[in-house]
């Protein structure tokens, strides 16, 4: 019998460091009318004294304290992250962390026999991090659980398009055998991936060229927007049309019957995008009703139905547009242009928008957290239809996750029975307080050299208190950080 597993429980940690969007834009004379319909209100910055490993460990011991998790029974713990600052150890540096402070606590620090992966593929990684758990879970026949934390630093050179979308946090799950938040179909996940070379990358050529490998690492990607947007529209299409394949559903009727669906966010407007293009394209594979709907759609835009189905049918080759140097074309032309008209529709603004709500708001001031990006607003998005009283139980939910060069997974999932307790307990709103919003000249100089004067420090958690600098044949420890638990 293939046993139920799922997720049990989230909570986040973001840095008090907070840039309001709306001083940047004065900052920088960008429209703030636009930047906040498009990218959000705010985002955090890490400080000094902060890594992904120090944001990773917080998440996990805020995760272990909200659910009174025994650490004992933690026989996995991974790390989702692009951020990763130590080529050898991953996940193990977040685990010695915890086990000083459970120590520290009088408590039995986590199970000595846990896996400790450490997954990287741009911000998809923490998903991947999370299937890779839920399949320790069903393979395994002691009392365990799992835990992936997600944690990312998104950095983007100042005066550059990505500036506004840059973010820093992490977030933790619990998962869980007979889970008492959500139950994913592990079978029936989708995935789909495919080479895209200059899509988002971050080669270490490119620092060491531009002399960036200091004290104060930033790891900026390249990155072109155009077709960044292009390869994460093609790529959730092929992860959703794979996971429809796998559950024997017509889309429509799957896209019909979602309480909820969330996606890959590195800004506010882009999971709508890629969510709505979905369902046209669900609608050109679908029965009789699905076409006649996808007809009316594009009688209502003056559009030839046939070139659409036709166009949605195909399998562009993406990377081709690399090998042209045409890397700003429409490999869907005609299917943007019908969308276009389609956000006017009432299936779109009453529908499909409406099941993409939960958890937005918030998620306006968080940033892009790259891998923690989907796992943010799954948070968010429960927390709220808790705190709304929403009866969700057994409905179903879709989390899509994406990550740039690139891949997707779909995810569908269905809400447990007495899921309401568990939500209750992520304290999404409350990871987002205290904050202190930046100075111009605090956000540039924290930016550029990972210093700024007049920082309060943070209150719990961890930091990094030293990096070694020993370098001799009796005793070795250059660029090795060493970390301290503040208490909480």
């Amino acid at each position: 019998m293939t046993k139920e597993v799922g997720i049990s429980g989230f909570a986040v940690y973001v840095p008090p460091y907070r840039v309001d969007l709306k001083d940047w834009c004065s900052w920088t004379a960008s429209p703030w009318e636009k930047t906040s319909a498009v990218i959000g209100r705010s985002f955090r910055m890490r400080g000094p004294d902060q890594s992904i490993y120090t944001m990773a460990a917080t998440a996990v011991l805020r995760l272990i304290d909200s659910y009174d998790i025994d650490p004992r029974r933690v026989g996995f713990l991974g790390l989702g992250t692009e951020s990763s600052t130590d080529n050898s150890a991953g996940a193990v540096i977040v685990k010695g962390m915890l086990d000083e402070a459970l120590r520290a606590r009088g408590h039995s620090p986590i199970n000595r026999h846990c896996e400790v992966p450490e997954l990287k593929h741009a911000c998809l990684g923490g998903i991947y991090a999370m299937t890779h758990g839920l399949r320790y879970l069903a393979l395994e026949d002691e009392d365990r659980c799992a835990i992936v934390v997600s944690a990312d630093i998104a950095e983007y050179a100042r005066g550059s398009s990505g500036e506004p979308t840059q973010g820093a946090g992490a977030v933790a799950m619990l998962l869980e055998t007979d889970p008492s938040l959500l139950r994913v179909q592990l079978k029936k996940i989708g995935s789909a991936s495919a080479y895209r070379a200059v899509d988002f990358r971050k080669p270490v050529m490119r620092n060491l060229i531009r002399g960036n490998l200091n004290c104060h690492f930033q790891d900026l990607p390249v990155f072109n927007g155009k077709y960044s947007t292009t390869c994460y529209l093609d790529e959730t299409l092929h992860a959703l049309y794979e996971m429809l394949r796998r559950l024997g559903c017509e889309p429509t009727d799957y896209y019909h019957s979602l309480a909820a669906a969330f996606m890959h966010r590195p800004y506010h407007r882009m999971p709508m995008t890629s969510f709505a293009l979905s369902y046209l394209f669900g609608l050109a594979r679908d029965g009789t009703a699905g076409l006649n709907e996808l007809e009316m759609y594009c009688r209502n835009a003056d559009m030839d139905v046939d070139a659409v189905r036709e166009e949605m049918n195909s399998t562009p080759d993406v990377l081709q547009l690399v090998k042209d140097g045409d890397i700003d074309s429409d490999v869907y032309p005609l299917s943007v242009q019908l969308l276009k008209e389609f956000r006017k529709s009432e299936m779109f603004t009453e529908t499909l928008a409406a099941k993409m709500t939960l958890g937005a708001e918030p998620m306006k001031d968080i940033g892009n957290v790259y891998c923690a990006a989907l796992p943010a607003w799954m948070a968010a998005g429960l927390e709220e239809a808790a705190e709304q009283g929403l009866e969700l139980a057994g409905r179903s939910v879709l989390a899509v996750g994406y990550g740039s060069g690139d891949a997707a997974e779909a995810i569908p999932m269905t809400l447990a029975d007495k899921w309401q307790d568990a939500a209750s307990k992520i304290g999404f709103k409350a990871a987002l307080e205290p904050y202190q919003n930046l100075t111009q000249t605090q956000y540039e100089n924290l930016h550029d050299t990972g210093e700024a004067a007049g920082l309060i420090a943070p209150a719990d958690g961890f930091l990094i208190s030293s990096v070694g600098s020993s370098a001799n044949p009796n005793f070795s420890d250059e660029g090795i950080e060493y970390y301290r638990y503040l208490g909480s």
